[in-house]
């Protein structure tokens, strides 16, 4: 039998949803509003659906006062403090995929894993020149054909970013090869994109008819 997700009710929205879908809000000693992201801090907490404008919206309309019905403490910058953990918890993410093996580096080794390996998405820093990502694209492109046009690629992290994640310099492309670390990885990247309200944003990998693809 499926495990019944518990559901939480958005003090935006007024929506039913699932927890993983919202974030979960606590107040702390000083009345101060938290983000609590893994949902394991004490207290009475208060949900909103896990989107930057929503949460900003919860601000604007004071409703964390309402929901605490309580006197509170709220920091104008909680929905983009809420998107720099996030990013920070994408970081980390990779870094534990790493850790686990299924990060590939290095253009050359690329080129070759993607003909080998079961690749399950494409990484390029932020700043990759459109070259090196096109050439990958067509290496993945002859392997999978038209089933590319759902296939993961994430350009959210500068080269600095990766670096720092993979504790080494000047990290320009990766791929992640299947297994658990990727798996947390890219839950945390949909989350991450969701939250930000991007996940309609283009790949960079394109059709045959060159169209950029959308996942």
């Amino acid at each position: 039998m499926a495990r019944h997700e518990p559901e939480r009710t958005c003090i935006v929205t007024r929506a039913a949803l699932p927890a993983a879908g919202l974030i979960r809000f606590v107040l702390g000693p000083d009345a101060r509003v938290f983000a609590d992201l893994k949902h394991k801090l004490p207290g009475r907490g208060v949900w909103v659906t896990a989107r930057r404008d929503l949460v900003q919206e919860a601000v604007k309309r004071r409703l964390f006062a309402r929901a605490f019905k309580a006197e509170v403490q709220v920091p104008d910058t909680l929905a983009d403090d809420i998107a720099a953990s996030l990013r920070e918890d994408l970081r980390q993410g990779l870094s534990l995929a790493n850790k686990a093996g299924t990060v590939i580096t290095g253009f050359a080794k690329l080129d070759s894993a993607i003909a080998e390996k079961p690749i399950v998405a494409l990484i390029h820093a932020a700043e990759a020149a459109e070259d090196g990502r096109r050439k990958l694209a067509n290496q993945l492109r002859k392997r999978l054909g038209g089933a590319i046009s759902a296939f993961p690629v994430i350009q959210d992290l500068s080269n600095d970013e990766l670096g720092l994640a993979l504790g080494r310099a000047n990290v320009i492309h990766a791929a992640l090869v299947a297994g658990a670390g990727s798996n947390g990885f890219l839950n945390r990247w949909h989350r991450y994109r969701t939250y930000c309200g991007i996940e309609a944003e283009p790949t960079g990998l394109e059709t045959e008819s060159g169209e950029p693809t959308i996942t």
